[in-house]
């Protein structure tokens, strides 16, 4: 007996407290939504109303029961129009994956004008490092990632756009011990001083360490904004991308060294799976736009 028919039957007897106004609402006669009505009190064990002369009116289980009623009758509404859409490709949410190498202002926009195109999708942020972009990709965890770095290291079919090289610069704090040698700097010379790193937030697949040399020392921190205070401070030596070091440069804060051995810019690139397209990730591409507007918005 309990079904949508009977819960939107129900629901319209409350809303109109009288069983003649429910009839006419739903172009049925009295004496059928009465004894409907009858039918499911006596299938429950309870009254749901009070008969009155020419009105009804809600028992205390039936207000419980309505409220229910309710609530169910909505969810079977949004779970009718959910199937729909994503028959048509919706999905409730879009994952980012960007890596920390990216500049993160740039998502604040990203964020703000995705809310208000779409009115019914979540937009989750997960900020990585290094081989935790890929593998946030292959597993699902992510829909896209921004800033994916190197070649990809997992199996799967996605597709890419290039965003460019990160070309790096070697750096010391200003009053490093390292920092008035104007020669080239060899190995020997960096290994009494920790390697500040990132660490990988990959679980699965390979960590990727950024620079370390053999028997020395690493500073590992959470990401870039950790690492700058430690390189400010003093605490240790490495790579950092030019586009983030650049200013602290400018400003004294840090001087850029040149080592024998140099380290290659980095193939720089945002990835996503194709399998995966929905209106949100479709929306996502065409609002990110070209290799070089990813460039200029990301890693300038």
């Amino acid at each position: 007996m309990l079904s949508q028919h009977i819960f939107e039957l129900i629901d319209v007897v409350a809303q109109k407290g009288s069983f003649t106004a429910a009839a006419k609402k739903l172009h049925k006669v009295p004496s059928a939504i009465s004894y409907s009505v009858k039918q499911i009190e006596t299938e429950l064990g309870v009254e749901l109303f009070i008969r009155h002369h020419r009105s009804v009116s809600l028992t205390p289980a039936g207000k419980h029961f309505v409220a229910k009623a309710r609530q169910f009758l909505n969810d079977m509404a949004l779970m009718k129009r959910d199937t729909q859409r994503v028959a048509n490709g919706w999905k409730p949410s879009l994952s980012i994956a960007l890596d920390n190498i990216a500049r993160t202002d740039s998502v604040h926009a990203l964020i703000a004008d995705f809310y208000r195109k779409f009115q019914d999708v979540e937009l989750i942020i997960r900020i990585e490092i290094f081989n935790g972009v890929w593998e946030a990709l292959a597993t699902g965890r992510s829909d896209i990632a921004i800033g994916a770095t190197t070649a990809n290291p997992v199996d799967g079919s996605f597709k890419f756009t290039h965003m460019g090289d990160i070309d790096w610069l070697f750096v010391v704090s200003a009053d490093h011990p390292l920092a008035n040698i104007t020669r080239l700097i060899v190995d020997d010379e960096l290994r009494d001083f920790p390697s500040i790193c990132l660490e990988d937030t990959s679980r699965e697949i390979p960590k990727r360490i950024d620079w370390l040399l053999n028997n020395q020392r690493r500073l590992v921190v959470p990401d870039w904004h950790s690492a700058i205070n430690r390189f400010v401070e003093g605490l240790g030596v490495g790579y950092m991308p030019e586009h983030l070091a650049a200013p602290l440069i400018e400003s004294g804060k840090l001087v850029s060294k040149v080592l024998c051995t140099v380290k290659q810019p980095s193939p720089c690139c945002l990835a996503w799976n194709d399998e995966q397209m929905s209106p949100a990730l479709a929306w996502v591409l065409d609002y990110l736009g070209d290799s070089e507007q990813l460039h200029r918005q990301w890693l300038a």
